[in-house]
């Protein structure tokens, strides 16, 4: 089932290697208006601490982010996001130089100041699409790359999003998405590919796409999913308003019996310890 499931990805100043558990990526919102946990961390005093517990809580890679992308989310200019997110990642990568932090922006100019205070890795939800650029910056620098599907922009992706076949349509955006980013100097074992869960999709596309995360093993690349506290699972459950911490932790399951090799998501210590049971009761698949 996983023959062809990515082992390795090469970043800015290291090479993460996966094994039969993902990675955990903890997710680290400097805004006021993110779906999950809006407002809580907009200031380096509350964002800091919560980066450096993720930490400790066992996350093997930081996003930090500044711009909110939840649907119909209003953009923020770029002295404001960068305003947002450099103290952020200078202050942790100062306490906790070996920890490894990826920078959640979809412009260049973030992104180059976020590696030139220790981010490893740039996370873009259009794919390195959106900012002219983000593709030679992220070619010259030698970061690892996160290339997520989006259908549409974060102002209008939920506006009645339709796909004939939406795991073949999301596999071949990422086949050419990668392959632009081959084209264009980017090593593969550097690009890691994100079928871009409640990014332009309806609660059934969610739940086809998180069912057969497996068929994109064959891109050759690591694949990180980032179904974290998403509506689809108050959908799913049949109660909005429930807590979406179990309902996390049961998508994480699945993912990981696909080989899925990172895990983005808000409650790291809850999810970290169900793959380490999961594991050792032999949840995993060969």
């Amino acid at each position: 089932m996983n023959a062809a499931r990515a082992t390795t990805w090469r970043l800015r100043t290291r090479t993460l290697e996966f094994g039969r558990r993902p990675l955990v990526m903890g997710i680290v919102n400097v805004t006021p208006d993110s779906f999950a946990d809006g407002g809580q961390f907009l200031d380096p005093a509350t964002a800091v601490p919560h980066a450096l517990r993720l930490i400790d809580e066992g996350a093997d890679i930081l996003d930090i982010g500044g711009e909110s992308t939840r649907p119909y989310a209003a953009a923020v200019p770029l002295e404001e996001e960068l305003r947002r997110v450099v103290p952020v990642i200078e202050s942790v990568h100062r306490q906790r130089p070996d920890a490894i932090l990826s920078i959640d922006t979809s412009k260049a100019a973030v992104a180059g100041e976020a590696m030139r205070r220790g981010a490893e890795i740039i996370n873009d939800i259009t794919g390195l699409a959106g900012d002219g650029e983000m593709t030679e910056l992220a070619a010259s620098s030698g970061a690892g790359v996160v290339v997520m599907h989006m259908q549409g922009t974060p102002q209008t992706m939920q506006d009645e999003p339709r796909y004939e076949d939406v795991v073949g349509e999301v596999h071949e955006f990422l086949r050419e998405r990668r392959d632009a980013l081959l084209e264009a100097g980017i090593d593969r074992q550097r690009i890691c590919l994100d079928p871009g869960i409640g990014f332009g999709k309806t609660n059934t596309h969610n739940i086809t796409l998180l069912a057969n995360c497996r068929r994109f093993h064959d891109l050759g690349c690591p694949l990180l999913v980032g179904h974290s506290r998403k509506a689809f699972i108050g959908k799913l459950i049949g109660d909005k308003t429930a807590d979406r911490t179990a309902g996390t932790i049961g998508g994480a399951l699945a993912l990981t019996a696909q080989g899925v090799q990172i895990i983005r998501v808000h409650d790291v210590a809850a999810v970290r310890q169900a793959l380490i049971v999961f594991e050792a009761c032999g949840g995993i698949l060969d």
